[in-house]
């Protein structure tokens, strides 16, 4: 079963999903889907595109209370994307599903893997992480300030122009998610950093350097031939699905 919900973040309303495992009892475990930002014109409006889809069945497989949401100026919520408009977005998410005694865990795609280790960073009741084709440099993913600025007005999260970062403030916004710095602070909570051989948008490399800045301390897979997108690779799903099922 699938909920829907909208929730008040700052200026932004949000536009929230909530999958219900079908035929089980409530469970008091919950995962939350951060979603990333495309590179490509116009995507990121669909940034979160799927998700609602892969909650439903992760949640029915798992017994897992699963939520996805679109942060501010992606698909229905309304704002202009920031890396911190975004850390508040998730927390409002994770506040609503907390107020129900549940255990949260996070799962990010892309940047919004950074993104979840920077929240699991600064709040110790998250329970453990898992990143998907994440990386651990955002300065190279994003570029220059200039760059990563075009990057946001491309992708079209931006509701309103006036309300943009300028290039540098956006940028050092962005620098300070440190996910080398931040999956230190994460153990001795769970951690699964998956990964594509053939990502081409975030080299393989990245996610090993993600797990020595955990000393170690985080299982790692890596996706033979898998690219970037791993949303819709089974092998993804089946390896989220059995860290979930060691992570109660």
């Amino acid at each position: 079963m699938l909920e829907h919900h909208q929730l008040n973040s700052g200026e932004s309303t949000l536009d929230i999903r909530i999958a219900l495992p079908t035929g089980r009892l409530s469970t008091t475990h919950a995962l939350v889907f951060v979603h990333g930002l495309p590179r490509a014109q116009g995507l990121g409006r669909q940034a979160a595109a799927l998700l609602p889809q892969l909650a439903e069945h992760v949640a029915n497989e798992s017994g897992w209370t699963v939520a996805t949401g679109t942060l501010s100026g992606v698909g229905a919520s309304t704002g202009t994307f920031s890396p911190t408009r975004w850390l508040a977005d998730l927390g409002v998410l994770i506040d609503f599903l907390a107020a129900e005694d549940r255990g949260i865990s996070l799962a990010g795609f892309g940047i919004g893997g950074s993104l979840a280790l920077r929240y699991a960073a600064n709040h110790d009741d998250i329970r453990g992480v898992a990143t998907f084709a994440a990386p651990a440099h955002v300065e190279r993913w994003a570029g220059p300030p200039q760059a990563f600025h075009d990057l946001v007005k491309l992708a079209g999260v931006v509701s309103d122009t006036n309300d943009l970062l300028d290039p540098a403030t956006l940028s050092n916004e962005l620098l300070a998610l440190d996910p080398l710095g931040a999956i230190a602070m994460i153990p001795p909570r769970r951690l699964l950093i998956g990964h594509g051989t053939d990502d081409l948008e975030v080299p393989s490399s990245e996610a090993r350097e993600l797990v020595a800045a955990a000393d170690g301390r985080a299982e790692l897979r890596m996706i033979q031939s898998a690219g970037h997108q791993l949303r819709a690779d089974p092998r993804m799903v089946a390896t989220l699905l059995g860290w979930l099922d060691r992570h109660r």
